[in-house]
């Protein structure tokens, strides 16, 4: 199962929904991926792909630190399942994949 593309997510934090942007690609043949937010731009770390479960870390600097774990199901174009940092309860993430651009 591919998951590379683009992907619009929305993360239901206590503070409000969060946006961001996942590009997921192979690179030499391990996936990787960056998350593109409203306040940074970051690596996903320990980026796992097993059946259409997808699993990562992230560490963001704002609005507060936190390590964030998430952990995903893939259903073709939609994504869904939770994110937890510290001890803060586990948020809803949601996402949709991206249609391909067309070559103009």
């Amino acid at each position: 199962m591919s998951v590379e593309g683009f992907w619009k997510v929305a993360v239901s934090t206590p503070f409000g929904v969060r946006r961001t942007e996942l590009e997921l690609f192979s690179k030499d043949g391990v996936l990787q991926g960056i998350s593109r937010g409203e306040k940074e731009t970051l690596t996903l770390n320990d980026l796992t792909l097993e059946g259409n479960r997808l699993s990562w870390y992230q560490s963001i600097k704002k609005p507060m630190r936190m390590d964030l774990a998430f952990d995903v199901t893939i259903d073709g174009d939609e994504m869904t399942g939770t994110a937890k940092g510290g001890p803060m309860p586990a948020a809803k993430v949601s996402g949709h994949r991206e249609p391909a651009a067309q070559p103009a």
